[in-house]
């Protein structure tokens, strides 16, 4: 076996995954929910529905508020909730 097989950069590590979704809560301290809404077709019936999920986000900047759309990244545990942080605001509430 070759133990000598150079591998890129870009594919050594698995790349982080991306969400889009609108924050719910922001009262916490740094810390913010995001509602992900994905379209999945039923098992059996094909019909499709709305799956939603709730991550906790990193906020460092405390900047994100309630109704915001934001991209979020997959990051190591922050704590017993948090695995995610906000990436970029994509549109604020009105």
């Amino acid at each position: 076996m070759d133990d000598n097989v150079e591998v890129p950069q870009d594919e050594e590590r698995a790349s982080r995954k991306v969400r889009e979704g609108i924050v719910v809560s922001s009262k916490m301290d740094k810390t913010v929910v995001v509602a992900v809404v994905d379209r999945v077709q039923h098992r059996r019936y094909r019909k499709t529905m709305q799956r939603t999920r709730k991550f906790h986000a990193h906020d460092e900047a405390n900047d994100v508020r309630e109704g915001d759309r934001v991209r979020i990244v997959e990051t190591r545990p922050l704590s017993r909730t948090k695995r995610w942080r906000v990436l970029e605001v994509l549109e604020r509430a009105r």
